[in-house]
C-alpha cells in the first residue's frame, strides 16, 4: 500500500506509548525506555530529540532525570506523533502536505485520487489517540 511508516515513526509511537502507560510514574529515563523497547538508546535520542522539540514530551535532567508527556494521552493523535517525525506520510511522492510538486499536476486524471487518500489517511491518523492505542478499545469487535 502507498502509506509506508519508517521505523522511526514505528518506534517513535512505541516511546510515547510507553511513557504513557507510566504515566504517573513522573519522568522516566531513556535508558529504561531503550531497554523496554528494544531500541538501541543512540537512537532514541534522536527520536526524543524531535518529540521534544515539537512539545509532546518535557524532559528533566540530572541524576533522576528522563521524560514524560507533556499532556494526556487523549490529547495526542497518531497523526501528530508520526508527523515530527516522518519527512512525508503522502501516498504519492508527487504529493507533499496536500499539495501537488509535480510539472504533471495541471493535467494529471489520477491527482484527485491520491489527494483524496492522502486526506482520508490523515483524518484517520488524526483520529486515533495514544489513549487508543492504550486500551485497544476501538478495535475490540473488528
Amino acid at each position: 500500500m502507498p502509506l509506508q511508516v519508517t521505523s522511526r515513526g514505528r518506534y517513535a509511537l512505541r516511546v510515547m506509548l510507553d511513557l504513557a502507560q507510566r504515566r504517573d510514574e513522573g519522568v522516566v529515563s531513556l535508558k529504561t525506555v531503550a531497554e523496554r523497547q528494544g531500541i538501541s538508546l543512540k537512537y532514541l535520542e534522536t527520536l526524543v530529540c524531535a518529540l521534544r522539540r515539537a512539545g509532546l514530551v518535557e524532559s528533566a535532567r540530572g541524576k533522576e532525570g528522563g521524560y514524560q508527556l507533556s499532556r494526556e494521552p487523549e490529547a495526542y493523535s497518531v497523526g501528530e506523533i508520526l508527523s515530527c517525525v516522518e519527512d512525508s506520510l503522502a501516498p504519492v511522492a508527487c504529493i507533499r502536505g496536500g499539495s501537488a510538486e509535480c510539472e504533471r499536476a495541471g493535467s494529471c486524471p489520477t491527482l484527485p485520487m491520491w489527494r483524496e487518500l492522502d486526506g482520508l489517511t490523515r483524518h484517520y491518523l488524526e483520529s486515533v489517540t495514544l489513549r487508543d492505542l492504550m486500551s485497544g478499545e476501538r478495535w475490540k469487535n473488528t
